[in-house]
């Protein structure tokens, strides 16, 4: 139910991508009281692009390392990835306060735009995962090159083993009876260090899998809260078409009032009229 939900969200928000340029050409950009939503909107977009732009450098160097790796480059990684993972957090927050904040003017506009940076930092996210994956699947295949150097024959469950850092005893034995000693030992070192970075990959797509799932709930409530207000703003106009209803009745019901106080008022007065002049009448044919 949740994921439909979801997916019924982003279908609603994909349809007001296009406005998303109002947000910074529209009559909001000229009113101050706009001017901090927007001026935190812009920044958590440029926060964004970073976070796109330090995917694509990580990306580059894995690239790299699967071929030839080396201790500067895998500093450089370690480097990207921590200041990927604290920017991360702080857009995640900075999106959350900015979806919190009262919307009582431009609340259309404000939505629009904070369901574009949602989209835009879930899409970021996702592309992140992606590399992620594909890099950890080539890794894991050179993983397996490297174990059947020294072992051709080994068996799937032995390669599971160097996956997870518990190859050194197949190594061991591999390396005393293998003639390409030196070729061994090189494939036995790269595994090791495949064997860090695979776990250090592991790592981020768990972090990035919890942050994924973290804005997906905080779009729900939000969508949740949006709903309600709607809802209550129907409530209120049918309710105020009830009460313009009732009101008219009253009106019609108030003027057939007074028009028969009118009537009811005429017909005395015929009434005494006509019976002073019968009582005149009477009266002066006595005399």
């Amino acid at each position: 139910m949740s994921r439909d939900r979801l997916a019924a969200a982003r279908a609603r928000r994909a349809q007001t991508m296009e406005m998303s340029n109002l947000a910074t050409t529209g009559p909001a950009n000229a009113g101050g009281s706009s001017s901090p939503f927007l001026s935190e909107a812009t920044n958590i977009q440029e926060g964004i692009r970073h976070y796109n732009e330090n995917v694509s450098r990580i990306s580059i160097l894995r690239s790299q390392m699967l071929n030839e790796p080396n201790a500067e480059e895998s500093e450089q990684l370690d480097s990207l990835a921590e200041e990927n993972r604290t920017l991360s957090q702080d857009l995640r927050e900075r999106i959350q306060r900015l979806a919190q904040q009262p919307q009582e003017q431009d609340a259309e506009l404000r939505r629009t735009r904070i369901a574009l940076l949602q989209s835009k930092f879930m899409e970021a996210i996702q592309n992140y995962q992606l590399i992620e994956k594909e890099n950890r699947a080539k890794s894991r295949q050179r993983v397996e090159r490297q174990l059947k150097i020294v072992k051709p024959d080994a068996t799937p469950e032995e390669v599971a083993a160097a996956f997870e850092g518990g190859g050194e005893q197949i190594f061991a034995q591999a390396l005393t009876t293998s003639t390409r000693y030196g070729e061994s030992r090189a494939a036995y070192r790269e595994v090791q260090g495949r064997q860090e970075d695979l776990r250090k990959m592991e790592q981020t797509l768990a972090e990035l899998a919890q942050l994924f799932n973290d804005m997906g709930t905080l779009i729900e409530q939000q969508e949740a809260v949006i709903t309600a207000v709607e809802d209550t703003a129907r409530d209120v106009e049918a309710n105020t078409e009830k009460a313009l209803q009732h009101t008219g009745q009253a009106v019609v019901h108030a003027r057939s009032y007074r028009k028969g106080r009118w009537i009811c008022f005429f017909i005395f007065l015929f009434v005494v009229c006509v019976l002073a002049l019968v009582l005149g009448i009477v009266f002066g044919t006595r005399k």
